[in-house]
């Protein structure tokens, strides 16, 4: 391990599985739950719209995960009904949440290859936030978890974190890499803290994730899917 990097960093959700497209069915959900008892004008932008404003300013009560998520849909069910929301709506808005801890986790493409062929040559490190419990759930089920030297799950990802990450789990962060589909939480804050960033694109990206891609940044890369990564890294090395 003496080249440029030694240690690649793998954001989770939506990086190597499918996460955010099971937010986007139980936000449906809930709209159409809260269809008969909100106002004529609440139309369904509107009202996601006041659920993305609950979830932000839930994020340092709860955390990230569905069960800030869960709690955040009750807050607005009943802040928008004025507090009218039937006992059987919220029933049913727990239900949907209790189904999201027990959806089937499905690997990206490329996922699997993309980290056996990355543990041969670099140590792998899972660095990922949310709900510990649904997290490991997650990493269990994705038949990957052997193939990490290191698994983090923190509550929020920024340059402190990932100073202290890599400098436990690897050579420091000046040689890792964090790979990830979050600009704002996989890459700013990695190149910030002196790292090197590389963003994989996925079709549906929380509104809270997003963020600009860094100008003239010679740590920052894009590729298109993690088919390409280990070519990547050997034009870096």
């Amino acid at each position: 391990m003496a080249g440029r990097l030694t240690t690649i960093g793998f954001d989770a959700d939506d990086t190597l599985w499918h996460n955010e497209r099971f937010f986007r069915i139980t936000q449906q959900k809930f709209t159409e739950l809260l269809s008969d008892h909100t106002p004529v004008d609440l139309d369904a932008e509107r009202l996601g719209e006041r659920l993305l404003a609950a979830e932000k300013r839930n994020l340092g009560r709860y955390g990230y995960g569905v069960k800030g998520f869960t709690l955040s849909m009750i807050e607005t069910a009943i802040e928008v009904t004025d507090a009218r929301v039937p006992a059987t709506v919220i029933h049913e808005l727990i239900e949907a949440g209790q189904m999201m801890l027990s959806f089937p986790i499905e690997l990206l493409p490329h996922a699997r290859d993309a980290v056996t062929e990355l543990a041969n040559k670099y140590r792998v490190v899972l660095v990922t936030k949310g709900d510990l419990l649904d997290q490991e759930r997650k990493l269990a089920q994705s038949g990957l978890g052997d193939l990490f030297d290191a698994v983090e799950i923190v509550s929020e990802k920024n340059p402190e974190i990932y100073r202290e990450v890599f400098k436990r789990c690897g050579d420091g962060v000046a040689k890792a890499m964090m790979v990830g589909n979050s600009l704002r939480s996989d890459v700013a804050p990695m190149i910030e803290a002196g790292g090197w960033g590389t963003y994989v694109p996925h079709s549906l990206t929380w509104e809270l994730e997003q963020a600009a891609a860094p100008e003239d940044e010679p740590h920052f890369h894009q590729i298109q899917n993690l088919s390409e990564l280990a070519e990547l890294l050997s034009d870096i090395a």
